[in-house]
């Protein structure tokens, strides 16, 4: 089933609400897959990254709490496709075998399609609150939408600098 096929989408206001009951799903999923990518890599800046990233996403889904809880609706979930085939391909290379920096590299690259499908839903919500007049909403999301990005930045810069090197050594 994909995230609209059966939806009744009659508002502005259902559309947001759906969209954040899917980032509610993706970031709780994500909080059960980062500790697995986190041991799973042997690159200590990379481990690292997942390991803060953890604690962000946990903070993601406090923050998508406060959201529900400003537009009056109990937090619900409504799943994420699309997380969960990309946390899926996580665990392909989790459980792929291989020289060490070749996973790590494969880690970053799994890790990635999740950030970029993060920083969509993010961005679609923000804009979506900020039409609807919701700036304290949108200052929210706007929030961690900056620290999807920068978790993206943070992981390019591992696998240019690190990763994608010891890599292509081998």
């Amino acid at each position: 089933m994909g995230l609209f096929s059966s939806k009744t989408l009659n508002s502005l206001d259902d559309l947001f609400v759906l969209q954040i009951q899917d980032l509610y799903d993706a970031e709780q999923r994500l909080t059960k897959a980062l500790p697995k990518m986190a041991e799973a890599a042997t690159n200590k800046q990379l481990k690292s990254a997942f390991q803060k990233h953890l604690r962000e996403t946990e903070q993601h889904v406090t923050r998508l709490e406060e959201v529900f809880s400003i537009i009056g609706k109990s937090p619900r979930s409504e799943t994420c496709e699309a997380m969960k085939g990309l946390i899926a391909e996580g665990d392909e290379a989790i459980k792929a075998g291989g020289d060490d920096s070749v996973r790590d590299a494969a880690l970053i690259a799994a890790a990635q399609r999740v950030e970029h499908y993060e920083m969509a839903g993010y961005g679609t919500v923000r804009t979506l609150a900020e039409q609807l007049g919701q700036k304290e909403i949108a200052r929210i999301l706007q929030q961690t939408l900056d620290e999807e990005g920068a978790c993206d930045k943070t992981l390019t810069e591992i696998a240019e600098s690190r990763v994608n090197v010891q890599a292509a050594a081998t």
